[in-house]
């Protein structure tokens, strides 16, 4: 019987080296979650048998260190959660690996090339969209024409009515100041808008307008209060400009509020308009909550997309596979699924990845315990082996 349990024993050492092993090869292994054997006792009824080792702990709740990489599709997650992706025979796998790139048709996939899942993006809308294969439009974004233009200045309280009349956009002495907004029309055309202010009276200015050096729409009084406050108009204007050639007609509202006429300089503080002409994909990048985002040539930025993250209910119990992931088991319980920082999953660090949790000392230690263990077991043979021809010799 105590070959049997010598054997037993050896038997269990050379699993847990196998764990030992493998955690020390996987060291620089990014996303690697080390393994830990753990021994159990075998009895026949009240006889013991030995050892085994019954199972093999998954230090999943454990992070690893994070690596800064500069990437913008590189991300390591800050607390629980694990990347999804969809391999080549539609099966989920489940990665603490955040290396990204996006192929040429367009999908989003880890390095191992399997297609990252996410929600879609919804025009004009913050919400999630539905889940699956994320991807990215490598094509040209549309024009979108400007329909609101945000406009804040002082116009100065210094300012004094012009004598000379009318007002002549060619003649600089027949109005205070200008300044000139940029517009897109349907086509993406860009076009410029030109205000022209002139002071009317006391706490009173008339603004005259011009569509690329033409005259355009009719002049727009502007009043304040005698605290320099602007009381008229009190919503935005409609400023229609005409129709492009080959555009939609181009109808602008322009907002004033919070112009002020205060002594001192005329100082613009904003001038933004919405609209921009069409652009062409030039790069990708993740942002701490998953959106993927796109910038297209033009200066634009469009969310397409958000990361999904997948939690268990009991994460240590999934099963690890190849490419350093894990695919759910029964024990595991199936995927819950959330945006980055969201329900059960942390954040994700962009520009980043996570690296092995693997403590190389402790590893090492636990190596030369196992080979102590395994001498042991051996000498237990060795003396067995002495007894037995000591009692064929008596014999």
């Amino acid at each position: 019987m105590s070959f049997a349990i010598a054997l037993s024993g050896i038997n269990a050492i050379n699993a847990e080296l196998d764990t030992i092993s493998n955690n020390i090869a996987n060291s620089g292994t990014y996303g690697f979650k080390a393994g830990r054997a753990n021994f159990a006792s075998m009895y026949a009824g009240t006889q013991p048998t030995g050892a085994e080792v019954s199972s093999v702990t998954q230090t999943i709740e454990e992070g690893g260190g994070v690596m800064t990489t500069g990437r913008s599709m590189d991300a390591s997650i800050s607390g629980r959660g694990f990347f999804v992706s969809r391999d080549a025979s539609g099966a989920m796998v489940y990665s603490r690996v955040g290396m990204f790139s996006v192929d040429k048709s367009g999908f989003v996939v880890d390095g191992s090339g399997r297609k990252v899942q996410g929600y879609a993006a919804l025009e004009g809308s913050t919400a999630l969209g539905a889940l699956g294969d994320l991807t990215v439009p490598n094509g040209q974004i549309a024009a979108k024409a400007t329909d609101s233009l945000k406009y804040v200045s002082n116009l100065s309280r210094d300012w004094t009515v012009p004598t000379i009349t009318p007002f002549n956009p060619a003649d600089p002495l027949t109005f205070n100041s200008s300044n000139v907004s940029v517009v897109y029309d349907s086509l993406g055309t860009k076009h410029s808008v030109t205000q022209y202010f002139v002071k009317t009276g006391t706490n009173a200015i008339n603004v005259h307008y011009t569509f690329d050096g033409a005259a355009a729409a009719a002049p727009q009084a502007l009043t304040f209060d005698t605290n320099g406050v602007l009381t008229s108009p009190t919503a935005a204007v409609s400023l229609n400009l005409g129709t492009p050639a080959g555009a939609n007609p181009l109808v602008v509202s322009l907002d004033y509020t919070g112009t002020t006429q205060y002594a001192g300089e005329a100082v613009p503080t904003v001038n933004a308009s919405n609209g921009y002409a069409s652009g062409t994909l030039i790069s990708t990048a993740l942002d701490e909550d998953g959106s993927v985002m796109a910038q297209y040539s033009n200066g634009e930025k469009k969310r397409v997309g958000t990361l999904a993250l997948a939690a268990f209910p009991a994460e240590g119990a999934l099963t690890p596979v190849s490419d350093t992931s894990w695919v759910a088991s029964s024990a595991s319980g199936e995927a819950l699924m959330f945006a980055a920082g969201s329900g059960m999953t942390g954040k994700l660090t962009t520009g980043s990845i996570e690296q092995s949790n693997v403590d190389m000392t402790g590893e090492l230690v636990g190596l030369m315990s196992a080979q102590r263990n395994y001498q042991a077991n051996t000498k237990v043979l060795s003396t067995e082996n002495e007894m037995m021809q000591a009692l064929m010799q008596a014999v």
